[in-house]
């Protein structure tokens, strides 16, 4: 039996009343671009927000809520008119798949990579970028500017493993 208390209980209502805004929020501005809201829209724009890190095809239509619901091609064409309405962004991480990313206003996320096993680790630091994207966008006239940061390097769990192998190295 598992024991929920009261305060985990509000956290997670909390964050599932979030995720809810933030979806209304990204519907709402697709109807206004003309875009239909259905089902499999509201059901993929919640999956990517509530896990809130790239996420590939595969794991999006594997998902436990997408599983059933939307088979991969359905995903894709959805990804591509989101990515086309600037509701998703599309990153191509160190020559792995395809990772798409829900785009949020005001928030911003950089991420390590293991180029072994391709987990995907939020960096959890200040961005030292944000004052050259503003000091860019003042200097230039453009607008929207954003930036993408990807570090790789060896996770911890496959360094281990190498070196329990004896196969572990130095740069």
């Amino acid at each position: 039996m598992t024991f929920i208390s009261p305060g985990d209980m509000k956290m997670q209502v909390n964050k599932d009343a979030e995720i809810q805004t933030l979806v209304g929020r990204v519907v709402e501005r697709l109807r206004s671009r003309g875009l239909r809201r259905t089902r499999a829209l509201d059901l993929l724009i919640t999956e990517m927000a509530r896990h809130s890190r790239p996420m590939t095809i595969a794991e999006l239509t594997e998902s436990e809520s997408l599983q059933g619901q939307c088979d991969p091609a359905t995903v894709y064409r959805l990804l591509m008119k989101l990515e086309e309405h600037g509701v998703v962004r599309r990153l191509g991480l160190h020559g792995r798949a395809v990772y798409f990313i829900l785009v949020q206003p005001g928030r911003h996320h950089d991420y390590l990579v293991c180029t072994d096993c391709g987990e995907i680790a939020q960096i959890d630091i200040e961005c030292p970028v944000r004052t050259l994207e503003q000091e860019l966008q003042k200097q230039s006239g453009y607008h929207h500017v954003y930036h993408e940061l990807e570090f790789f390097g060896v996770c911890p769990d496959c360094h281990q493993g190498a070196e329990h192998e004896g196969r572990a190295h130095c740069c």
